[in-house]
């Protein structure tokens, strides 16, 4: 199952959705224009390492020697937490990319319209870094570099969960596009990432795809939404009660 668009209207424009998928993209790009050690280097800088953030020190030359294809004669310098930060806008190919921001796309939107700009800005990357710790606690001896928007955009999944569960989202399942409620969407795809999660402990993988970063995302996502819902129910009910039109109308 591929989401591809939602049938959710927005009545402001999202700035933030935008400048996110915009910033993204634009590092993306950047890392296309590197290669070799250049485009390794600085990989490593900006990722996060579980271990680094265990130890609060940069990894060994030696090991580095061992995980980098090509072999660094020293040490590159490396803020360890910064990547903290950083991580979150950095991705490995183009698959990994445009499936994120097509999710953060379809299902951002909607949740900044709800929140607000800055606040929306604030809880994504709360839900990153949460989805980094938690992958960093399950995998803490871990070399293997971790990046992505994933546990930011998975966040914004379990808010859109609560917000709008049965809203219609036009799904590519097999060979069709069908409306299939985002509770069923979101559900399954929050079934994958567990059992994916489970497969990852029993197999002692702690590189390949971020399970937990998911998992902790969208837990957090669910619970700061649990939180303020009294209030973003309020918002949203006034959102869908007002004309419905896009916001770049």
């Amino acid at each position: 199952m591929l989401p591809l668009f939602d049938r959710n209207p927005t009545r402001r424009a999202p700035v933030v959705t935008m400048a996110l998928i915009l910033a993204n993209l634009a590092v993306f790009l950047y890392m296309l224009t590197l290669s070799g050690p250049r485009l390794e280097i600085f990989t490593y800088r900006y990722s996060v390492v579980p271990w680094e953030v265990v130890h609060a020190s940069p990894l060994p030359l030696g090991v580095l020697r061992e995980i980098l294809s090509y072999p660094p004669a020293a040490a590159p310098s490396k803020q360890v937490y910064l990547p903290l930060l950083t991580s979150m806008f950095m991705h490995e190919g183009w698959l990994h990319i445009l499936g994120n921001m097509l999710y953060l796309w379809i299902f951002g939107n909607n949740v900044e319209d709800v929140m607000g700009h800055l606040p929306f800005l604030f809880f994504y990357l709360t839900c990153g870094l949460f989805g980094t710790f938690l992958h960093v606690a399950v995998f803490p001896n871990s070399v293997a570099l971790l990046l992505g928007a994933s546990g930011a955009i998975a966040g914004v999944l379990g808010s859109y969960l609560f917000l709008y569960p049965r809203a219609w989202i036009y799904t590519l399942f097999f060979f069709f596009i069908v409306p299939i409620p985002a509770f069923i969407v979101i559900g399954f795809w929050i079934v994958l990432q567990f059992l994916g999660g489970l497969s990852s402990i029993a197999g002692g993988l702690s590189a390949g795809t971020a399970w937990f970063a998911h998992l902790g995302g969208a837990t957090m996502g669910m619970i700061i939404t649990g939180i303020f819902f009294p209030l973003l129910r309020r918002r949203r009910d006034a959102l869908l009660m007002s004309p419905p039109r896009h916001w770049w109308q």
